[in-house]
């Protein structure tokens, strides 16, 4: 191909490079001139013309987009016709793109002429969606780099053309939930919604559904009962986060007669799903965030078997390019927020909020009320007040209720807030409540105090602060000593919805259990962490040891 700058009178058969506009004549780019557009961009005065020339053995751009967009449209896929060098290729079935990158980058490779862009491979399309586009970028090429590039188009994993649509098929799901003491109806009822959802757009259905205790008998027999009823995916949630292959739900699996293939995926959020087979069907225990209808890993497998396709261990460990996801809806930007700050960026220590819960009837320490037993001289609900009062923890918050205004003297001219909880008989849940819609909205995090703790620190929780890291992973931290889990916790802002929905008298312990990867223990110099007065024969003890 000749491209330069030719005289109008021998421009007649050019292809035009720049649009021209004579009177009200436009005389587009990429127009092959006519004679008698030879004469009009005379009559106008016009001399030159940017142009190119096609020589024997060259294609115009057009001819060459659309020859390579033949080599690209596999099955369920369309081609647009060819205009400026340029032809889309559609979705014509919802389902996932398939194709080869590494086919891909070596027809892109053939020459800087001729370029595809595509979506992500396993990208899930619907009918008519844009899946790829070609763009040859001069106005013409020679006839054998078009017919290199076919033949790269054609040489991966699918031979008959690059691109191609697994079309999603319909599926039978069952779901499982297992239930722990506190798991609450609205959980699981929000989780049912989000599957049926999360199927219902991959063509497929929501067939049956169990519900039983956490244990991996219970699980076993029920994922028994849901491959009875013809289930081709079972789709388990567990009311605790999985954290070993021999934990519950991967036992069940194999309790039942199943497999475990993988457990953990390279993908966030998603790391802790479990891939198992029974009898044919694939078995899935969903991590936590699959709750979420946000997209996770757990969407990338369920996805491909929507769609027919294989997924394996070997095809999981590969998922970590491109593994790091959008947050879940109840993650608001914690890794913006937690990105490493700029110098004098005062945004350098996250805000840690402190709820300290003293609502509790004190029922283990008979008729007294144990946190108005003074320690050194001190009221117990005071001490602890003033510790947490000594880090950085701010705004500081005291969840009252039981023997509230016994409790709140004991706090006077102390830099706290007090909120009452009403329903303190039912539990620490409603306490926890309480104290969570008290926090104010632009915390990072809260550090969850009890009130019953004589030798808890200020220093104590300002190490837990500093070990506090959401971007890398430490979105939960709790004190340990000699690997012992203690308190108080700190929990980021992201956890706060899920603690209102928790309920009896078991405080946060559930979340720790559904975010087991979120969770960083923080070794501590003492055994402080693990003390706290919940009976007569404690309270009296401790006061002993004081004065001895």
């Amino acid at each position: 191909m000749r491209f330069g700058t030719f005289p109008v009178d021998e421009a007649a058969g050019a292809i035009l490079a720049h649009s021209q506009h004579v009177g009200d004549t436009a005389f587009k780019k990429g127009r092959r001139l006519t004679d008698s557009d030879v004469r009009a961009l005379q009559a106008a005065g016009i001399r030159d013309v940017v142009a190119a020339r096609l020589e024997a053995g060259d294609l115009d751009e057009d001819t060459a987009a659309e020859r390579l967009a033949a080599a690209c449209t596999g099955t369920n896929t369309t081609a647009s016709t060819a205009a400026t060098g340029r032809v889309n290729l559609f979705a014509a079935a919802d389902g996932l793109i398939v194709y080869d990158p590494d086919a891909l980058d070596r027809l892109n490779a053939v020459d800087e002429a001729l370029t595809v862009a595509a979506v992500n491979p396993y990208t899930s399309v619907e009918t008519g969606q844009i899946v790829a586009t070609i763009k040859v970028i001069p106005l013409g090429v020679p006839e054998r780099i078009v017919a290199e590039a076919e033949a790269a188009a054609c040489a991966g994993d699918h031979t008959a053309a690059l691109f191609g649509i697994a079309a999603f098929r319909p599926l039978a799901a069952g779901v499982l939930q297992t239930v722990l003491p506190g798991t609450r109806d609205k959980v699981l009822a929000k989780t049912r919604q989000t599957v049926r959802a999360r199927l219902d757009s991959m063509n497929s259905r929501l067939e049956a559904e169990a519900q039983t205790p956490h244990t991996a008998d219970d699980a076993a027999a029920a994922i028994t009962r849901l491959r009875s009823r013809g289930c081709d995916v079972i789709l388990i949630f567990g009311a605790s986060a999985t954290t070993d292959r021999r934990d519950t739900l991967p036992a069940a699996i194999e309790r039942a007669g199943g497999t475990v293939e993988r457990f953990g995926m390279p993908v966030d959020p998603g790391n802790l799903l479990v891939l198992g087979r029974l009898d044919g069907a694939a078995v899935l225990a969903m991590p936590g965030s699959a709750r979420s209808p946000r997209i996770g890993g757990n969407d990338w497998i369920l996805r491909r078997l929507c769609a027919g396709l294989d997924v394996n261990a070997a095809e999981i460990a590969r998922m970590g390019s491109g593994g790091l996801l959008k947050e879940v809806p109840t993650r608001p930007l914690p890794r913006a927020k937690a990105a490493p700050p700029e110098r004098g960026d005062a945004r350098a220590s996250p805000r840690i909020a402190a709820l300290v819960l003293a609502a509790g009837q004190s029922r283990r320490a008979g008729h007294r009320n144990k946190l108005l037993a003074e320690v050194d001289g001190t009221p117990l609900v005071r001490r602890v007040a003033d510790a947490v009062l000594a880090s950085r923890a701010r705004p500081v918050t005291v969840v009252t209720g039981y023997d509230r205004l016994a409790v709140e003297a004991a706090l006077a001219d102390a830099a706290v807030a007090t909120v009452c909880n009403p329903d303190y008989a039912s539990g620490m849940a409603s306490s926890l409540r309480a104290g969570v819609k008290a926090l104010p909205p632009d915390i990072d995090g809260v550090v969850v105090v009890l009130a019953d703790m004589p030798d808890v620190r200020g220093a104590v929780i300002d190490r837990l602060i500093n070990a506090f890291a959401p971007a890398a992973g430490a979105e939960i931290c709790v004190p340990t000593w000699h690997g012992k889990r203690g308190n108080p916790v700190l929990f980021a802002r992201r956890f706060l919805p899920e603690m209102l929905e928790i309920e009896g008298d078991i405080g946060a312990k559930p979340i720790l259990s559904a975010h087991a990867d979120a969770v960083r223990a923080v070794e501590m110099p003492d055994d402080s962490v693990l003390r706290d007065l919940d009976t007569t024969a404690a309270l009296d003890a401790y006061g002993a040891s004081r004065t001895d």
